[in-house]
C-alpha cells in the first residue's frame, strides 16, 4: 500500500510541484523547504498524514552499526539540514537516520552572492553556499533536549574564514565544535568534514600532516561516539592511502564518500549528483578494498534510485546519504529505495543489508544490479 501512495505523491511532485518550483531561486526553494519541513514535523497531525503517505519500514533493512540502531540505510545527508531543523519530518519520510550540518563554531552567513545552481541535463546541482549555519552554540543547545526516532549525525567543519586557514587555528576550530556537542551529548555520531569544496582556503585537512594533528585533537577529547570522516572525491589514491594508514592510528570509525566534486568548469564551488558519482563510487570501491570491513563507509553521490543505492552497498558501503536526488525526484524518493532495496536484496538471495555489504568487490562478477 504505502508503494502506491508514494508513487502517486511523486507523480504530483513531478508534474504539479517541481515545475513550479524550478521556476524559483533553488536557495529560496530550499528555505521554502525548510520551513515546510518544520511546519509538518512541529504536530502530531502532520506527521501522521506524512507518515501515512511516506513511510515505510522492513526488517531486511535494519542495521546494529557502532551501537546505533538503523531501521533504514537511507540518510539524508549533510548539507540539507545545516541547522537541526528538520530531523522531525525526517523520520516520517522515510528515512533511516539524518546528518545535520555542517556545523561550524563560529555563526556564518556563508559566501555571498549566487550561490546555488541547478543543472537538470547533468542531474546535478552546483553548491558554492559555503558552511552557512548558526554555529555549534546555538545548535547544540537547540538539540540538547530534543529526542527523535531516527539517529542523527553531526558534520563539523572549521569556520568559512580566513583565519582557519591558519592550521592550528583550524584545528582548534574543529575542536571547539565537537567538544561542545559531545559535552550536550548531542548527536549519535560526528562527522569531520574536511572536504568542504566552497570554504575558504580550500581543504587543509585533506593534507597528511594537518589531519593526523587535527585526529590527535579529537582523541584528547575521548569521545566515546562514533566519528567519520568526510572524504573529497577528488583525492588522488595516494593521499586516500595516507588518510587511511592514519586512521588506523586514531579513532576514527568510518568515512563518508564522498563529498561535491570540484571536476568542473564553473570557477568556485561543486558538483553533486550524477555529476560526482562516478567519482565517489570509484573512491567507496577503493577504500572497501583497502580497508577490508575495518571502517563503516556511508555512500554519498548520484542516488537517485534504489538501483543507484543497492549498487553503492554492494561497492562496500554500510549506509547511503542523498539530497539531490530528492530535490530531482521528490520526498517520494526514499520510501521508493526503501521498497527497492528490499526487493533486490530478496531478488539476490540476501536476508540482510549487512549480506549484501561488498557483494559486487572482489567477485568474479558483479551482482546484475551493481553493473
Amino acid at each position: 500500500m504505502t508503494g502506491s501512495k508514494t508513487r502517486f505523491a511523486g507523480v504530483l511532485y513531478q508534474n504539479i510541484a517541481k515545475p513550479i518550483l524550478f521556476l524559483f531561486d533553488p536557495e529560496s526553494v530550499h528555505k521554502s523547504f525548510i520551513n515546510i519541513g518544520k511546519f509538518l514535523g512541529g504536530n502530531a497531525v502532520t506527521k501522521g498524514i506524512t507518515r501515512w503517505v511516506y513511510y515505510y519500514r522492513n526488517p531486511a533493512l535494519t542495521q546494529n552499526i557502532l551501537g546505533i540502531r538503523f531501521e533504514s540505510p537511507v540518510g539524508l545527508s549533510a548539507g540539507f539540514d545545516k541547522d537541526a531543523e528538520i530531523i522531525s519530518i525526517c523520520e516520517d519520510l522515510g528515512f533511516g537516520f539524518t546528518e545535520v550540518g555542517s556545523v561550524t563554531k563560529l555563526a556564518s552567513s556563508g559566501n555571498p552572492g549566487k550561490r546555488l545552481g541547478r543543472l537538470p541535463e547533468r542531474k546535478s546541482l552546483w553548491v558554492n553556499l559555503g558552511l552557512n549555519n548558526k554555529g555549534a552554540d546555538s545548535i547544540s543547545s537547540g538539540l540538547r533536549n530534543e529526542s527523535y526516532e531516527i539517529p542523527f549525525g553531526v558534520s563539523i567543519a572549521k569556520t568559512n574564514c580566513r583565519e582557519t586557514v591558519n592550521d592550528r587555528i583550524g584545528k582548534e576550530d574543529y575542536l571547539y565544535s565537537l567538544k561542545k556537542f559531545n559535552s550536550r551529548n548531542v548527536g549519535a555520531y560526528y562527522t569531520l568534514n574536511i572536504s568542504c569544496p566552497n570554504a575558504y582556503g580550500g581543504q587543509p585537512f585533506s593534507r597528511p600532516a594537518a589531519y593526523e594533528a587535527l585526529l590527535k585533537g579529537c582523541d584528547a577529547l575521548h569521545i566515546k561516539k562514533p566519528i567519520f570522516v568526510k572524504l573529497s572525491p577528488d583525492l588522488t589514491k595516494k593521499n586516500v592511502n595516507a588518510i587511511i594508514e592514519i586512521s588506523k592510528r586514531h579513532k576514527v570509525d568510518g568515512f563518508v564518500i564522498s563529498n561535491l566534486t570540484k571536476r568542473h568548469n564553473f570557477g568556485e564551488g561543486g558538483l553533486s549528483g550524477k555529476a560526482v558519482e562516478k567519482h565517489a563510487n570509484d573512491m567507496l570501491k577503493y577504500v572497501y578494498r583497502k580497508t577490508k570491513g575495518r571502517f563503516i563507509l556511508i555512500g554519498v553521490g548520484g542516488i537517485f534510485s534504489a538501483e543507484d543505492a543497492y549498487r553503492k552497498i554492494q561497492y562496500g558501503a554500510n549506509l547511503v546519504e542523498l539530497i539531490t536526488g530528492m530535490i530531482y525526484q521528490g520526498p517520494n524518493l526514499i520510501s521508493e529505495i526503501n521498497i527497492g532495496i528490499a526487493e533486490l536484496l530478496r531478488m539476490d538471495g540476501f536476508k540482510s543489508i549487512e549480506e549484501a555489504v561488498g557483494s559486487g568487490i572482489n567477485k568474479r562478477h558483479l551482482h546484475r544490479h551493481a553493473k
